[in-house]
Order: structure tokens, then sequence, then C-alpha cells
């Protein structure tokens, strides 16, 4: 098929669909990645056939050759992004465009075929309209939404697969934060890094989080919550954490984050944040930021704020930073105004309580 075609998805209605009884039970209180909805979407691919059989259908396991590729040579990427309810009754998607192309330039490091973005869309719609009554009402609830694709041919050679799956499943989730959005403390690896040049960084693959879970054990022993990578060169300049981009926030409200340089992922929160950022009148610089100026210049106060900002946590902020020789704190520990702005700006444009002036949102229902 070619990139601008379309897929006929046949809808095969879940036969024994949890109940609304039980349903309203599970959301009551989903946290995050442990309750899944009642259907998923699946779509085939083999070489010299393109893709093929889109089906949703009900939510199971996954029938797979102990030889199946993906098992020995890890071609598998993925996706993250929410669906939303909103005041009206209706649900929206946040920028499923964006995580449609790098889903794209994803595949293509990882030598998998690409799936058209029309395609990837049109089946987020196509779940989200059969599973709409998963979709939390709460003021924080969301639908999150998992679309990944792994190389499924039973084969031992090392090349890229003939055969891939494509499937989207979806779990409701509540607040991230319990008790309110409070700063976290993150842990400066002395030893692992995440990604190096050349190597697949800027995708988002299941190996680059694999690599992070030692890191991220070792921020726990250490008392934090997550892990901040530096650069696998120089390991002098900050790349991101375990699973969110970084930003830091200055005396004089400039805001400036890691450049894109093939180790960082390009985060479609971070993306927002920086229109976000500069429409509200800050300086937005993306420069290396090292280590060593990160601590110096929290010292001086002329570092006032750091944070992340991902999918699941939107943003983050940092209120502390420990190493194998010391910590420090950023801003007195407390949360940053430009942080938190920034974080209530995106937040109301996501669910529809502030205009969209940037096209962001996608109405599905």
């Amino acid at each position: 098929m070619s990139g601008g075609d379309m897929l006929d998805f046949e809808i095969r209605p879940n036969p024994a669909p949890v109940s609304a009884a039980d349903r309203a039970a599970l959301l009551a209180n989903p946290g995050f990645g442990r309750v899944f909805t009642d259907h998923m979407v699946t779509v085939r691919y083999a070489e010299g056939k393109g893709w093929y059989d889109a089906r949703v259908e009900a939510r199971g396991p996954i029938p797979m050759d102990p030889a199946s590729a993906v098992l020995h040579y890890a071609q598998e990427i993925f996706e993250g992004l929410k669906a939303y309810r909103t005041a009206d009754g209706g649900v929206t998607m946040f920028r499923p465009d964006a995580n449609a192309a790098r889903f794209v330039t994803s595949a293509q490091r990882m030598a998998m075929p690409a799936l058209p973005p029309e395609v990837f869309v049109d089946s987020l719609h196509k779940l989200i309209e059969i599973d709409q009554d998963w979709i939390p009402t709460g003021e924080d609830g969301s639908l999150y939404l998992r679309p990944f694709m792994f190389a499924s041919e039973v084969f031992l050679g090392v090349r890229p697969a003939n055969e891939y799956l494509y499937l989207v499943i979806a779990s409701p989730a509540g607040s991230y934060f319990t008790g309110g959005v409070k700063p976290v403390t993150v842990w400066v690896s002395p030893d692992y890094t995440r990604a190096a040049p050349g190597g697949t960084g800027a995708a988002k693959c299941g190996g680059n989080y694999a690599a992070s879970l030692a890191a991220q054990a070792e921020a726990i022993e250490a008392g934090c919550d997550q892990v901040v990578f530096l650069d696998a060169v120089e390991r002098r300049f900050v790349d991101e954490l375990g699973g969110m981009n970084v930003f830091f926030v200055y005396d004089d409200d400039t805001v400036v984050t890691p450049p894109l340089t093939g180790t960082i992922l390009p985060g479609i929160t971070r993306d927002a944040i920086l229109t976000l950022a500069e429409v509200a009148g800050h300086q937005v610089e993306e420069r290396p930021v090292s280590f060593a100026d990160w601590q110096a210049d929290a010292a001086s106060g002329r570092l006032r704020e750091v944070f992340a900002c991902g999918t699941a946590a939107v943003v983050t902020p940092i209120g502390g930073v420990r190493f194998p020789d010391g910590e420090f704190l950023i801003g007195g520990g407390e949360p940053g105004r430009v942080t938190m702005a920034l974080r209530q700006q995106l937040v109301d444009i996501q669910r529809g309580k502030a205009a969209d002036t940037y096209g962001w949102v996608q109405r599905v229902l």
C-alpha cells in the first residue's frame, strides 16, 4: 500500500466485555498501566504484501513462536499518548499526528517498515470509539494509548525481519501524582549512559528503556525518583532522564533544554513546551548544559527552576539533585513559577479548558 492509503478495519466486538459495574470499580482508582480496556488493534505486515488484516478485536494474549525475531534481535518500537474526556462529553487526543510521524522515524532507524501515519491515527480512533466507556471522567483521568510494533517473523538470521505485527492497547489512567504535583529528586548517573552518537537514542524503542533500568535502580537505591543521564562521549553534558526530557529556567526567565543531536528522544511534550515558553515571552534556547554548570548555577541562584516533561506526567518539577559526591537543591526544592505556569497551560490545552491556537488537539468523538 502507498503511504497515503487507508486500511479498512474489521471490527470484532469482545464477546465477553467487562461489566459496567466492574468497569466502574476499576475506573475508581486505575493507577497507571495496570488496568486495560476490552479491545485492541492488530495490523499485520509482510514483505511484498504490505500492511493487511487490520482488526479491532478482543484484547488477549498474542501467540508467539520462540523463534520470533523480536525475541532475539529486539526489532521493536512503541509510542504513548492520551485521550481525554472533555466537559461536553466528547473525546480528544493531543497531537496524535506528531506521534504518528515519530513512529515512522523510529521504524526507519530500526530497519522496520513505516506504518502510514493515516493508518496510525485511524487505529487510535477505532480503539477509542469502541472502548470510549473506559475513559475516566475525573479531572485528572485519561485513557493512555500504547501503539507498538515488533518483528514477528519466525527466523534466526541477523537481518531485518520480513513480517511485523502492529498493535494498540489502551489503559485508563488516573492522576500521575498523588496529593498534588510535588518536586522529584533525581540521581545523576556516574557510570551509565542512555545512548551514544549514531545509536538509537532518538528512536522510541524498548532497548533504550531497558538500558536505563539499571541506572534507575541505582537512583532508587540513592533515594531518588528518577535518573539523569550525561552524554556518552565526554560524560559532561546533560542528555535526558530515564523517560523524560529536561528543561532549565534561569533568573532572567530564559528557558533552556539540551539540543536534539541524535542521542535524545524528540519528545512531543518537549516540543509543545518550547512553543508555549516562547509565546509566553521567554527566551528559549536549545543548547548543551553541563552538569558542572547545573551545579554552579544552582548554587549561585542563577538557575531558578528545573523540570522534566513527558506524556505520563506532563511537567514534573525537579527539586533536588544527588550524585556520588553530594547533592544540591534547586530553588529551595519547591515547584517554580515558570514550571507550574507552563504545566497548567499545557494541561488546559490538552483537556479543552483553554483555546487550542496551535492545532494540537484532535477531536475523536
